[in-house]
């Protein structure tokens, strides 16, 4: 079978295959519930694409062009400040949709934060003008959306009630024992850990 490049709207490329339902149906089963023609229609307009580990996906001030849902691996996406702290506002992993380009396409504008993939990711995108097609005559390609979306933003409030009120201690005792592997060692350097909790490498020392 061949493959090709596929110049997804950002500043690298991937590679797409050739679509199986089946695929989309064994990571998002919600989607079988969509029986409606159009909403079948734009199903069949998404494409698998393969996102090779440490790609930014996205960045600031960048277009949205795609609805973006992982089956497979980790995109983070994080925001610097203006002093070069970086913080992890979420992952996107299997079965989740980026909350983000959700925002962007229903909003209209751009990328506020970085997307970089932690490993090997496999995605399946849909055109925008598909989405928003969707989302205006498919009742149920829209419900799976705004489901997906309102998770997703839930899981943002926690963070910034985490932020805002959990001593740094205890966050980073939680991570750490989520991190922990079966013989209870954690094998991340410290200025992952800061990325991830919002804070400088030094105080996580």
């Amino acid at each position: 079978r061949c493959r090709w490049i596929y110049a997804f709207p950002g500043p690298c490329d991937y590679f797409p295959a050739l679509m199986d339902t089946s695929l989309i149906y064994r990571h998002f089963r919600e989607l079988e519930k969509i029986d409606d023609d159009i909403g079948k229609k734009i199903l069949t307009t998404a494409q698998l694409i393969t996102i090779p580990e440490s790609t930014v996906v996205f960045r600031p001030n960048e277009p949205c062009k795609q609805y973006l849902l992982a089956c497979e691996g980790s995109i983070k996406v994080q925001q610097m400040s203006e002093d070069g702290r970086e913080i992890v506002l979420y992952r996107v992993q299997n079965g989740e949709s980026c909350v983000l380009t959700t925002t962007c396409l229903l909003s209209g504008e751009d990328y506020s934060a970085t997307g970089i993939t932690e490993t090997d990711v496999k995605a399946l995108t849909i055109p925008a003008q598909q989405f928003h097609e969707g989302l205006n005559s498919s009742a149920a390609l829209r419900q799976f959306v705004f489901n997906h979306y309102n998770q997703r933003l839930s899981e943002l409030i926690q963070l910034v009630r985490s932020l805002a009120f959990d001593p740094l201690e205890n966050r980073l005792a939680r991570s750490l024992l989520k991190l922990a592997d079966p013989e209870q060692e954690v094998h991340r350097t410290h200025q992952s850990l800061a990325t991830d909790l919002g804070c400088t490498r030094e105080v996580i020392s």
